[in-house]
């Protein structure tokens, strides 16, 4: 019991400490909280140091229901934890279907509209052949969620500086993001280099 119990302790911790970066600095570290920070700005509300100062309510709403969400999970799993043990039995070909109808449903019942059933569709099958192919999907998520942020701050950034590109390595700050930046490309690009000859010699 201690064993099983010890990692799922992490990992509940992780799911609460990875709302520091969304808020704090609006910076998400996983796909949850990209989704989250996609929902929050359709809402109106951009995390980060701002948040709590135009916003407190919210913030410390979504505080006070950590704390209210854990002792909740412990009153209810206690008696129901050999009931979600079970669940973890159910074949994925009776699961899947179940879940892709409730997420159809889900879909369309935002806006009515098709379009939008087909847009979850379409990027479900592009999930699925990234999965199959073992293609990350994180960095397709995070793009598609951070990307109107980035294209807004750019135009911003060259409007002020009348077009001219030097401006994103005149600021300490903006020349060490772009040096971090790069020198984590030619490292990843370098591992997934080795990685590949490893793989290729031990098929060899």
């Amino acid at each position: 019991m201690e064993g099983v119990a010890s990692p799922e302790a992490a990992n509940n911790a992780t799911s609460s400490s990875s709302f520091i970066p969304l808020m704090a600095l609006g910076i998400p570290c996983s796909p949850p909280m990209a989704i989250l920070l996609g929902g929050l700005m359709i809402y109106g509300l951009q995390p980060g140091p701002l948040l709590f100062e135009h916003h407190p309510d919210f913030v410390w709403t979504v505080i006070a229901s950590m704390y209210i969400g854990n002792v909740m999970l412990l009153i209810l799993n206690l008696p129901l934890v050999g009931f979600w043990a079970r669940l973890t039995t159910v074949p994925y070909g009776v699961l899947g279907p179940i879940i892709l109808v409730i997420s159809v449903v889900g879909t369309y019942t935002l806006r009515n509209n098709m379009f939008d059933v087909t847009t979850s569709l379409v990027f479900g099958a592009i999930g699925y052949v990234m999965r199959k192919y073992e293609w990350p999907t994180v960095p397709l998520i995070l793009c598609i969620i951070l990307g109107p942020l980035v294209e807004k701050s750019l135009v911003q950034s060259l409007s002020m500086s009348d077009g001219n590109l030097m401006i994103f390595v005149t600021r300490p700050i903006c020349l060490g993001l772009l040096i971090t930046a790069l020198i984590l490309l030619i490292v990843s690009l370098r591992l997934m280099r080795v990685t590949k000859e490893k793989n290729v010699d031990v098929t060899g």
